[in-house]
């Protein structure tokens, strides 16, 4: 085994993310939060952490969108930006964290929505859109895989 990778044990509902270096069974050390494929994981499974560090990279580029517009690009070119980098940044794994954030953190999420708006001068899909949307094609693509391993487990309800 290398020594840089990480291993999920799951076990009795209990997480444990580590660094297992020598396979000799020999107790994991238990950090209180950790980041692990770009989102951080803290031991009493609150998405605060998660969202301030989300909230901090959209606030940067956040700045260089409005230095675009302040150069008079067009709002076709402002979005473009906003998708690839704010709207990344805002939807990055979000199907597995959103759901049980707080009200304030979503509130702070949609406040960098809303300030890249009025900075664009289009409407954006708000946060909880965004959500909604990965978690329905999510669910699609389970749903139109037969091979999934939760495949069996997924019936669509009728609607949009």
């Amino acid at each position: 085994m290398h020594s840089s990778n990480h291993i999920i044990k799951f076990a009795d509902d209990t997480t444990v993310v580590g660094l297992i270096s020598k396979n000799d069974k020999s107790p994991v050390e238990i950090v209180k939060s950790t980041k692990f494929l770009g989102v951080h994981l803290v031991e009493n499974f609150t998405w605060s952490l998660n969202t301030t560090s989300i909230t901090k990279k959209a606030q940067q580029c956040l700045y260089f969108l409005w230095w675009l517009r302040k150069d008079h690009l067009p709002p076709p070119i402002l979005t473009m930006f906003y998708r690839g980098t704010i709207e990344s940044i805002l939807s990055s794994c979000i199907t597995a964290w959103f759901g049980n954030c707080t009200v304030s953190d979503r509130k702070t999420l949609q406040w960098i929505v809303r300030t890249a708006e009025k900075i664009i001068g289009v409407p954006l899909p708000s946060i909880t859109d965004m959500y909604t949307t990965r978690c329905s094609r999510k669910a699609n693509s389970i749903v139109d895989d037969p091979t999934h391993p939760s495949h069996t487990h997924f019936t669509l309800l009728p609607g949009k």
